[in-house]
């Protein structure tokens, strides 16, 4: 019995020492300073209501970049379609700088509507005004 003591009191000896030597290692271990950053959601001025598009033309997506917060979480922006309350897998646009305020897209083949959006990604999500996709 006492050499099964002996052998209990050895691992929990062992098990100290090792949550001793993690626990050191873990407060030497330098925190980064986190940047303090900001949600930027630019308002979507163009396409706006009353706007129609034809399929293939090319058009300017324009959003408000006067004024920026200082610290944006995330500067790459992507331009999806949305058709009512459903955002489509077309991506229009993507991997360009938000803060660039607007950006070229090349209308889709898709069924003519009345009930399109522009759903602008930057760190954060806004859509534009319904808008018409013609043939």
């Amino acid at each position: 019995m006492s050499s099964q003591s002996n052998t209990i009191g050895k691992v929990s000896l062992f098990v100290l020492g090792l949550l001793g030597a993690f626990s050191q290692l873990a407060a030497a271990t330098p925190v980064a300073k986190m940047e303090k950053r900001d949600v930027f959601t630019p308002e979507v001025l163009y396409p706006h209501a009353g706007t129609v598009w034809y399929k293939g033309q090319i058009h300017n997506v324009t959003w408000d970049v006067s004024d920026p917060p200082v610290n944006i979480t995330n500067k790459i922006g992507r331009i999806l379609l949305r058709k009512g309350d459903t955002i489509t897998p077309l991506i229009l646009q993507e991997g360009f700088d938000i803060l660039l305020g607007r950006i070229e897209v090349t209308v889709p083949w898709v069924e003519q509507g009345d009930d399109y959006s522009i759903n602008l990604f930057g760190d954060s999500s806004d859509f534009s005004a319904e808008f018409t996709i013609n043939e």
